[in-house]
């Protein structure tokens, strides 16, 4: 059975790259940060809507610069440091773990993210998951984002299963929502304790941490 994971947020931590500079960042570092994700995830849907796709680490750097702007009190020097840091982020303690498992007792394992090829293998790489992971799947193929059904059917085509065959981990409910109605047997990782915002969209289980699937049939 594939389980397929999202990347950022999921097996990556995106605070990550402005944790590491929490100290030069400033007093407004966690605020730029939540806005940082805020804009970036924001243009994926604009531009997908608009049918016109800009590569995401492209609008990361724009929703990077938009912070800049919003939070004066940050240092736009920085700017350098915190892209090189998003390339390669730091994955969630048990991220390696999980996978590691999944593949033991004969699943096979994948990301399919958002993210360009380039950023997703430097990530990757930089984490030491590429011997823990089948696949690598980018919404590149098909130049929309999530969650366009376009782009989850990367997997079934990947693969040559179908929906309910995949087991799909996200820590983004609304991501969670597209692959539920995509046909995926869909697991949330809230690890905020967040309110279900689709409810008509129920995911199979809900779990506070990656470990927490490997207990779920």
């Amino acid at each position: 059975m594939p389980y397929v994971f999202d990347a950022y947020g999921t097996l990556f931590d995106f605070n990550a790259a402005v944790a590491r500079h929490r100290a030069a960042a400033g007093p407004d570092a966690d605020r730029f940060a939540e806005v940082w994700r805020i804009k970036q995830i924001e243009y994926t849907w604009t531009h997908t809507l608009a049918g016109r796709y800009i590569e995401f680490w492209t609008l990361t750097q724009r929703a990077l610069d938009y912070c800049f702007e919003r939070f004066p009190s940050v240092d736009r020097a920085l700017r350098p440091a915190l892209l090189d840091a998003y390339l390669k982020l730091d994955a969630y303690p048990d991220a390696l773990k999980v996978l590691q498992e999944l593949r033991a007792r004969g699943d096979a394992t994948a990301i399919l993210t958002n993210g360009s090829p380039a950023m997703v293998t430097s990530a990757v790489e930089a984490a030491g998951l590429k011997g823990a992971l089948d696949a690598v799947l980018s919404v590149d193929a098909v130049k929309m984002f999530k969650p366009r059904p376009e782009v989850y059917a990367l997997v079934t085509a990947h693969f040559a299963c179908k929906p309910a065959d995949v087991v799909f981990v996200s820590s983004n409910r609304w991501d969670a929502m597209g692959a539920t109605a995509f046909g995926f047997r869909t697991m949330w990782v809230n690890r905020a304790k967040a309110p279900d915002e689709y409810p008509d969209f129920p995911p199979v289980a809900v779990t506070d941490s990656l470990t927490g699937i490997l207990a779920v049939k």
